[in-house]
């Protein structure tokens, strides 16, 4: 299964989310170390689901590029 996570710079961070996964959020001092973060915190969101008996929602976002 795969989520698109959007990759936010901040002035002294990186945040993340996982628009698929209201609440599925990271934030970490490097690029790196906030796409593992939200990995984890995927794997977690999705077992947590799985916990409740409810069903796993399937992606639907998407990314486009605009060229300007």
């Amino acid at each position: 299964m795969q989520f698109m996570v959007i990759v936010e710079r901040g002035k002294s961070s990186y945040g993340a989310y996982v628009p698929d996964l209201p609440g599925c959020v990271a934030v970490a001092r490097t690029r790196k170390e906030v796409l593992k973060l939200i990995r984890e915190a995927v794997e977690l969101h999705l077992e947590s689901i799985r916990e409740e008996g409810l069903d796993i929602p399937e992606p639907g976002s998407t990314i486009e590029y605009v060229h300007v």
